[in-house]
């Protein structure tokens, strides 16, 4: 008897606590179904996934959704040949700006491991360095990441690793990048064809490739070089664009633009839970238009011809 009312004891105790810690973390101006924060801007899809702006979430209260359940992010970047330099760039970067606070591997494909720079990482967080072999094409190398993600989440992620983001290195972060971006399965809108009509949309044309989206279909178009999600939703999309890759090849056929391309088509079929607003991947050789208030992450100006194998 006396043990059953000290472990009530002890259970009201640490549900008072618990309660009282929620409510001075969630302190926050009352949401009202009657107003917009944003009205210049799309925050939903016609298939209800939300579509994250700033001024669209409050991200102390997707923290303390998140923090508690202690999860572990992945983020894959590819830097073969010269894109080496841009490691350093994109990790420091990382470490200022992507999901602060939480646990975060970032796994790096390179041919030249010893070009890995040494950045100082906060508690919980490393760098991992995988060698993959240099190629000659960067369009082979675009088209062979799908193949190598795959590989990594059946083979090292699979049971400690709750959702896993895939980034271009030539890019560097600005701002928050957090829990606000996690979902089932998450795209981020081009920035160069966000405001374009789909008719202008670069998609895979040709009815015989894999990554077919025939005119007047489409929803958005899709970066190439920053998706992510759940693991097991990531690794249905990379496993199944890379068999659709390796179907064209056979018949001779590469997407018109790879790897991205294939994402588009999945994305089609396959409709993202969450939709990325260009600011999680502008390009920084572009003005900001009026709707972007924050810079999150951008591809930095580069000249393709020296850092390009066969450009």
């Amino acid at each position: 008897m006396v043990f059953v009312c000290l472990c009530y004891f002890r259970f009201v105790v640490a549900f008072k606590h618990k309660d009282k810690t929620s409510a001075d973390s969630l302190k926050y101006n009352q949401p009202h179904l009657t107003e917009n924060s944003r009205t210049d801007v799309m925050t939903v899809t016609p298939w209800l996934a939300p579509v994250v702006w700033e001024g669209t979430f409050n991200q102390d209260v997707l923290d303390s959704i998140y923090k508690p359940k202690n999860i572990s992010i992945a983020a894959t970047v590819f830097a073969v040949g010269k894109y080496t330099m841009f490691l350093k760039n994109f990790l420091e970067s990382a470490e200022q700006h992507f999901f602060v606070g939480f646990r975060v591997h970032m796994h790096v494909f390179t041919d030249q491991p010893n070009e890995v720079p040494k950045v100082k990482m906060a508690a919980g967080r490393q760098v991992m360095v995988h060698k993959v072999p240099s190629l000659n094409r960067w369009q082979e190398i675009s088209a062979r990441r799908m193949k190598q993600i795959q590989d990594l989440i059946e083979e090292k992620l699979r049971g400690n690793t709750d959702y896993i983001f895939c980034l271009d290195v030539d890019s560097k972060f600005h701002g928050r990048w957090g829990t606000e971006s996690l979902g089932r399965l998450v795209t981020v809108v081009h920035p160069g064809y966000y405001r374009d009509d789909r008719s202008r949309f670069p998609y895979e044309r040709r009815p015989q490739s894999r990554a077919y989206v025939a005119p007047g279909e489409g929803d958005f178009y899709y970066c190439g070089g920053a998706y992510g999600g759940l693991l097991q939703e990531v690794h249905q999309l990379t496993k199944t664009c890379n068999l659709n890759f390796e179907a064209d090849a056979k018949d001779g056929i590469e997407a018109a633009w790879q790897e991205e391309s294939h994402l588009n088509r999945y994305m089609w079929i396959n409709k993202p839970s969450k939709v990325l607003s260009p600011e999680y991947l502008w390009q920084d050789f572009k003005p900001k238009n009026p709707e972007i208030r924050l810079l999150r992450f951008s591809g930095v100006i580069k000249n393709y011809a020296d850092i390009r194998p066969n450009v």
